[in-house]
């Protein structure tokens, strides 16, 4: 096959150090960023905001669901589940602003404290 008709996916691959760990799928075509970011300070402020919201819903379903009855609409298992779902949120949220938080640490270069 000559050169010129060699497609662009043939040519060699990334080094291992700058693929990752399972290595890319598809080479650099030069148009994303060689490093993306998340915008932490965005990410901090919407899970230490829903955080709590997420915390209050999983309570109010939770003593919804307790105080039901038999017969009452909506059941006791689908509000033990709306509860449930916002109670893995708020776990959601706090692990993403232990992560925000560190990351923002380690930009500033700050020390993590132990």
């Amino acid at each position: 096959m000559s050169e010129r008709r060699r497609p662009r996916w043939a040519e060699d691959p990334d080094p291992r150090a700058r693929s990752g760990l399972i290595g890319r799928r598809f080479p650099r075509t030069g148009t994303e960023p060689a490093t993306a970011r998340s915008p932490l300070r965005l990410r901090l402020v919407l899970s230490a905001v829903f955080l709590p919201l997420f915390l209050a819903g999983a309570a109010y379903f939770g003593v919804w669901a307790a105080g039901t009855g038999p017969g009452d609409s909506p059941g006791r298992g689908t509000l033990v589940a709306v509860a449930a779902v916002c109670a893995a949120f708020a776990l959601l949220a706090v692990a993403d602003l232990v992560v925000v938080a560190g990351r923002l640490r380690r930009e500033r270069g700050t020390p993590v404290p132990h």
